[in-house]
């Protein structure tokens, strides 16, 4: 496995890492297996959070036993001070650990969200406060929408950006790769196969890692998926004319029907947070978390069954997709 810096973190992590999502799936014993198969073939970088249902909880009962050859990070959607607080104490119960590695703001991809994160009584002052506690070592930020996040790495107070890099939305990514680059910024790229829509995991992976990225980390609930995605971090090599014509082709046909939740489309008149629907569809459909969706789904304010067909969003889309009909489609799976 090869390692890299994870920016003034100073942190050396795996180009290959673990993502927590789709361990929520399998049994304590599998999921023990699968960790546990990642750290022999020298993966050191392991991504959860507090909404993976028990993801925290199986990667913290094998991770806690090898506290000293990992590194551990995840995050919390809370903005107030007084709710980051308490969802790092529950991780940290959750865990079993003494301190986390990398707690990160999941998920910041409004004004209002970024504005109360930041302000006075937002989560960052308890992030900073359990840095300064020795609770958490380093502080992140996730999200999809990268000006939030340009504009989080501007601030100075963080030490990573997570967000969604691939070889089909790989479009406007050097503004904040090379902002991260110039503030010493660590690079967690997720949604390394645009959300399953690339099946070659091996070309998927190197394409991100030709890039100036920390670490990489698919979400793996099987031990054949880990050995395919740590071999790829054990051997890297430069895409091929051919390998990088494919990609391209790809990228091409999903151009008309693949949601890259740049949130063009939003407001909705209704209220329906468009992306976010989308997003829940895909890992109904991609990450067979079909019960996990339908009940994050039925928990939004505004499902897709309000929506009137009215058209707005269609017309705003920068990529002409068929959302009326999407959304149709979306209801029917999750509703």
């Amino acid at each position: 496995m090869q390692y890299r810096i994870l920016g003034r973190t100073g942190l050396k992590v795996s180009v290959v890492g673990f993502g927590g999502i789709p361990i929520q799936r399998v049994s304590e014993a599998e999921s023990v297996a699968i960790i546990n198969r990642a750290l022999e073939l020298g993966i050191n970088f392991f991504d959860t959070a507090r909404g993976y249902t028990d993801s925290e909880a199986k990667l913290g009962s094998v991770l806690g036993k090898r506290r000293e050859q990992v590194i551990i990070a995840t995050k919390a959607m809370s903005r107030t001070a007084a709710g980051m607080a308490a969802d790092i104490q529950k991780s940290l119960e959750t865990m079993g650990l003494d301190y986390i590695d990398l707690y990160q703001l999941h998920n910041v991809k409004d004004r209002q969200a970024f504005e109360q994160a930041f302000g006075p009584g937002g989560a960052l002052e308890a992030l900073k406060q359990a840095q300064e506690n020795g609770l958490v070592r380093h502080i992140g930020i996730t999200g999809h929408i990268r000006s939030f996040l340009v504009e989080a790495l501007k601030t100075g107070a963080m030490e990573t950006v997570q967000f969604p890099f691939n070889a089909v939305e790989a479009a406007g990514a050097e503004e904040l790769l090379d902002l991260a680059a110039n503030t010493q910024t660590g690079v967690i790229v997720m949604k390394p196969l645009a959300g399953g829509s690339i099946r070659d995991t091996g070309l998927a992976l190197r394409f991100i890692l030709e890039h100036p990225v920390s670490t990489v980390i698919p979400g793996m609930d099987a031990l054949e998926q880990v050995d395919q995605n740590a071999a790829v971090g054990a051997d890297l090599r430069p895409l091929t004319g051919s390998e990088r014509e494919t990609l391209e082709k790809l990228a091409a046909q999903l151009g008309s029907t693949f949601c890259r939740r740049c949130e063009y489309c939003q407001p909705c008149p209704q209220g329906v947070d468009i992306p976010t629907v989308f997003l829940l569809d895909g890992y109904f459909t991609r990450y067979e978390l079909q019960d996990w969706a339908r009940e994050r789904y039925r928990g939004l304010k505004v499902t897709a069954q309000e929506c009137v067909e009215c058209g707005e969003c269609e017309e705003k889309c920068p990529y002409s997709l068929p959302i009326r009909a999407m959304l149709a489609e979306a209801q029917t799976r999750l509703g």
